[in-house]
């Protein structure tokens, strides 16, 4: 079963983040993303890119889902009021 830490270790050796946080039961997880890479970016292109660090994961099956809030550092600071 899959640990939420080996796939936060995944995706921070991947891109830069200011927090990050997965959450799961071993096959669905949830993540919490934030990074100043995701300025100027859409929703779906911040996620390519986090798919695009979790590719070889994906691809080989070890990684089945993963849900994901991605959010620069502005946005992350006004979510938490």
């Amino acid at each position: 079963m899959l640990d939420p830490k080996q796939i936060e270790t995944w995706i921070a050796h991947g891109m830069n983040c200011d927090h990050l946080q997965v959450e799961g039961d071993g096959q669905h997880f949830q993540a919490i993303i934030v990074s100043v890479e995701f300025e100027g970016l859409s929703r779906v292109r911040r996620q390519q890119r986090v798919n695009a660090v979790l590719k070889d994961h994906f691809d080989s099956g070890i990684l089945h889902a993963l849900s994901m809030q991605t959010l620069t550092p502005v946005e992350w600071q006004a979510q938490r009021g």
